[in-house]
């Protein structure tokens, strides 16, 4: 259960962090960078492998740069949408 609490906690902020880093937030609030950080860390591990700091069964440094690329995707997206 603490595991399961504490993957939500890194992975929100991870999405956090990523969303300052890079100066946009995705949209969902809260919710959305908890998804951003799961997805992203997810992503990241699975093309850059499995470096860095470990917490929470999150590589911090993979999680955090597919985190930020997840954030840049779906802000591009939502800004082509919107673009009509």
């Amino acid at each position: 259960m603490f595991s399961f609490l504490w993957f939500i906690i890194i992975g929100g902020l991870l999405g956090w962090v990523a969303g300052l880093i890079i100066g946009k937030d995705i949209p969902g609030g809260m919710i959305g960078n908890v998804i951003a950080g799961i997805i992203g860390a997810w992503i990241g591990g699975k093309l850059l492998g499995q470096w860095g700091p470990l917490v929470s069964d999150f590589y911090i440094f993979p999680a955090l740069i597919g985190s930020i690329l997840l954030i840049l995707i779906v802000s591009f997206i939502f800004k082509l949408m919107n673009k009509d």
